[in-house]
């Protein structure tokens, strides 16, 4: 079945999107962007069914444990290394291409929407990967320190749309940092 993925992050200037195992802005909230986030990756296009969120290894155990797994959604989680789900995670997959298979065939009924949602080497996955894909990208108009980059979003396989629904095309403000939300849908090859 063909459907459209979705990766969602959040970046600095220098396309930083993390730092020491936490966001960059740590440990300052953007409240409203985790709402964001939290919104776009748990609410399903489809009445009796979830969405995915597919991740790397380290970007699960990043998110703290009280709210692991991410609620209302079927959480992958990516590794060679592990030989089981690690605790809370529904389903374990080695690489990002098994994950896809597994939602395509043993969850192919009870999935909406696929959202991968870090780290690095698995939003590249996604970035190069057949198909239609979406990047909904918040821009931090902020640099921190970052030790931890998406990889750089090419004009020419991808093009900023204009708006897109339920997401705000204002500039927003938390905690003294601007920020704004923007989506990129790739250019078919």
């Amino acid at each position: 079945m063909s459907r459209i993925l979705n990766g969602i992050v959040a970046v600095c200037p220098d396309l930083g999107i993390g730092s020491n195992g936490n966001l960059p802005w740590h440990p300052v909230r953007l409240a409203n962007e985790f709402k964001h986030f939290r919104r776009m990756t748990a609410t399903p296009s489809v009445k009796d069914k979830q969405n995915v969120v597919i991740m790397g290894r380290r970007t699960w155990f990043s998110i703290p444990e009280k709210n692991r797994p991410l609620n209302n959604r079927i959480n992958i989680v990516l590794s060679r290394a592990l030989k089981a789900p690690p605790a809370g995670a529904h389903h374990l997959a080695p690489d990002f291409n098994s994950a896809l298979k597994l939602v395509d065939v043993e969850l192919a009924d009870q999935v909406d929407q696929v959202w991968v949602i870090g780290g690095s080497s698995l939003y590249k996955d996604l970035m190069e990967s057949p198909g239609t894909k979406r990047l909904f990208v918040t821009q931090i108009l902020k640099q921190f320190e970052c030790d931890t980059f998406l990889p750089e979003i090419r004009p020419d396989r991808y093009r900023l749309l204009p708006e897109f629904p339920g997401v705000p095309p204002e500039l927003q403000k938390e905690n003294g940092i601007q920020y704004r939300f923007e989506v990129y849908e790739s250019i078919e090859q």
